[in-house]
């Protein structure tokens, strides 16, 4: 509905994505009085549909489990591969070390995030759509948030407005990260070549010299592909969205193979300069979540998955404020502490994908004391390791700095190959 003139609320939540309704869902259980609002009207068009196992005991907890078996397409792992083909690591959660589930899902956003808002809504949030946030101004006791037909008073505001960051963007806090500045441009497709069995399931990871693809299953027929470029190149190339996807395909044996049969069903979309963090999480009054704290890569499929984990941990720091206001600060600079140490360890990832060490390594044949089970486990989404995990992935960095230097494993040599700009520069 429309928004309005609001009353007092405990927490007002700008943004109704993953990260928002999460915690909106959990505050309304803890008895708090939630406004939730999101600009536009649900369902629509979203990226990033490949969730990750840790995730599943917060769903539990969400009681939405059930939404998935009806809903959501069973996923069993992942699979790294080299655009020529020639060489493939596949992964799969059963086998990664200290995980407590051993599978995922894969969704179409639309419906996810429709589901979530929904559950918000039944949990006894005030969920307004479509409700944009213009501003807000914050005092001693709380904050006043602007909307286009009334205001809206909280004691705290949690920002989880997406890649808008609304708090962020008010107090000029975005960042963005220079050596990741990339382009993704995607769409859903049915045909798209699979595998057999559970390998029908996998998240797949394409990488070429200068860009690399995911193919993520939605169900039986529908398929979200997409490419990601440095957003130079898109630019050089000067071509439209929908000609850089398919000469991105056309350049790629594997993709090309993959895509033989394929009908796209959706229009092409196209993102841009997204990878950034906000220097600040936390103010007197404010929290941010999700993608409004910061958003790394979409590689590995960490962006909801972080969404979803900030948003329970900004849910208990605002319940834990509301109920002891004078220890309320040092909650909060614990919530941001904890959340940019998250995101540095997959912000170490994310680089490390970008170079060919880590294609040469992660696809060796003969895997070494367990690296991609320790790495596996961190791609499921372990966000506390043990010494046992840890160890291997200081490990698998120092073997990454070592191949840059002298070959551990043979080199990817077919990357080289692929170093010639294909048409139109696009890859």
């Amino acid at each position: 509905m429309l928004c309005a003139m609001a009353s007092h609320a405990d927490v007002a939540i700008i943004g109704g994505g993953p990260a928002g309704s999460a915690a909106a869902i959990l505050l309304a259980r803890a008895g708090r009085r939630v406004v939730l609002c999101e600009k536009e009207a649900f369902p629509r068009f979203k990226i990033g549909e490949s969730l990750l196992p840790h995730s599943l005991a917060l769903f539990d907890r969400l009681g939405i489990r059930d939404e998935f078996e009806h809903h959501a397409f069973p996923k069993a792992g992942g699979e790294i591969a080299t655009a020529c083909g020639r060489r493939t690591q596949r992964f799969y959660f059963e086998g990664a070390m200290q995980l407590s589930h051993r599978s995922a899902y894969q969704v179409e956003r639309a419906w996810f995030d429709k589901m979530l808002l929904d559950h918000a809504a039944a949990a006894g949030a005030e969920v307004r759509q479509p409700c944009a946030v213009s501003g807000v101004a914050f005092d001693k006791t709380g904050a006043t948030l602007t909307t286009g037909s009334g205001e809206i008073r909280a004691a705290y505001v949690l920002d989880c407005s997406g890649r808008n960051a609304v708090v962020g963007t008010q107090f000029d806090l975005k960042r963005r990260y220079d050596h990741l500045q990339k382009f993704s441009v995607f769409a859903h497709y049915e045909g798209v070549q699979r595998d057999e069995g559970r390998d029908a399931t996998l998240t797949r990871l394409v990488r070429g010299k200068h860009n690399w693809f995911w193919l993520i299953p939605l169900d039986e027929r529908r398929t979200s592909v997409g490419v990601v470029m440095d957003i130079a190149d898109f630019r050089a190339a000067k071509v439209t969205p929908e000609a850089a996807l398919d000469e991105a395909f056309a350049a790629a044996p594997i993709m090309r193979t993959r895509m033989a049969a394929a009908k796209r069903i959706t229009e092409v979309y196209a993102i841009g300069d997204y990878s950034y963090r906000n220097t600040r999480m936390h103010g007197p009054r404010w929290l941010l979540a999700g993608d409004a704290a910061g958003f790394i890569d979409p590689i590995f499929s960490t962006g909801v998955f972080l969404a979803l984990h900030s948003a329970e941990q900004a849910a208990a720091t605002l319940d834990f404020a509301l109920r002891h206001p004078l220890l309320g600060r040092i909650r909060m600079a614990s919530y941001a502490r904890n959340l940019n140490r998250q995101m540095n360890r997959y912000l170490r990832f994310a680089t490390a994908w970008y170079t060919d060490e880590f294609v040469d390594v992660f696809t060796a044949a003969k895997p070494l004391f367990r690296i991609p089970q320790a790495v596996n486990s961190v791609l499921g989404g372990n966000i506390h390791p043990n010494f046992s995990v840890w160890w291997r992935l200081q490990l698998f960095y120092l073997v990454l700095w070592v191949q840059k230097r002298h070959a551990l494993v043979p080199r990817l040599e077919e990357l080289k190959a692929e170093a010639a700009p294909a048409p139109s520069g696009v890859t």
